[in-house]
């Protein structure tokens, strides 16, 4: 039973390695499309998605917990990516305080002590196993930019300017924020359970997120975007969504081949990253 289930998955994976990056790209719009409108189908309250993402991200930050507490090695993670990750989900715990107190609000709150933990753990409990030499892409080189773009481009509500330039900056740090965890298993090439597991949680969490912008959208027919501000904003904000769903999506792709194969250590191949 098992060899006629592997049959038809290898000769897939067969053919999707002899398509052309286009043909794949392709591919990967077609189903990141088809999912989308399944959601458009199932879930009747779109926040939900957002909800849902917020709490994916939570397990993924949770797998982490287990990984540190029960393995006593934090092996393979970044800390500058749960640095910058604390960073935004910080400044979001903000402004859900002054601008709008709901469901996020509690989910960051417990998603940002976790994160904490994860950072204490690393630092001074876990430092020896820590990878400090594959860990090497500068914080700055990612905070700079996303500072100097919120003063610029932030939403023009009625909210105070430090709120609104804070709002865009969480925005545009959540975006990018996982980049040093992705250089870090590039540099390392073999990811073990945990850390893939808890990658692959962030993937899911931002296409949730993605998706539940791209259906906002589409429901409200694009009166959304001007609920959002004015200018560049709007379209900031979903590039921001894109832009964070397809940082991970190679990494989503390769860890679905190896579970799929069986494989319980994830080897990634040069550049995807």
């Amino acid at each position: 039973m098992a060899m006629t289930m592997k049959a038809p998955i290898n000769a897939v994976k067969a053919w999707l390695k002899a398509q052309p990056p286009k043909m794949k790209v392709f591919l990967a719009l077609v189903v990141a499309s088809f999912f989308i409108y399944l959601l458009h189908l199932l879930v009747e309250e779109q926040d939900n998605l957002f909800v849902a993402a917020e709490a994916v991200h939570a397990f993924g930050i949770s797998v982490l917990v287990y990984k540190l507490t029960k393995g006593k090695s934090c092996a393979g993670l970044s800390l500058i990516s749960q640095e910058l990750t604390a960073m935004f989900l910080a400044v979001r715990l903000y402004c859900s305080i002054v601008m709008e107190y709901d469901i996020h609000t509690v989910l960051d709150m417990a998603t940002l002590t976790a994160t904490i933990w994860v950072i204490y753990m690393i630092r001074f409990k876990l430092n020896s196993s820590f990878m400090n030499d594959k860990d090497n892409f500068s914080l700055y080189y990612l905070v700079a930019p996303c500072v100097l773009l919120a003063m610029f481009i932030h939403p023009s509500t009625n909210h105070h300017i430090v709120n609104r330039i804070c709002w865009a900056f969480c925005v545009y740090l959540e975006a990018v924020s996982v980049y040093p965890q992705l250089h870090v298993m590039q540099n390392t090439k073999i990811i073990e359970p945990f850390t893939a597991n808890y990658v692959f949680a962030l993937g899911i969490s931002r296409f949730l997120s993605c998706a539940h912008w791209i259906l906002q959208i589409l429901d409200t027919q694009g009166t959304l975007l001007t609920a959002l501000g004015y200018g560049l904003w709007p379209s900031m904000v979903i590039l921001s969504e894109i832009i964070q769903t397809f940082i991970l999506a190679d990494f989503c792709y390769y860890y679905a081949k190896c579970l799929l194969g069986g494989n319980l250590v994830m080897r990634l191949p040069s550049g995807v990253v």
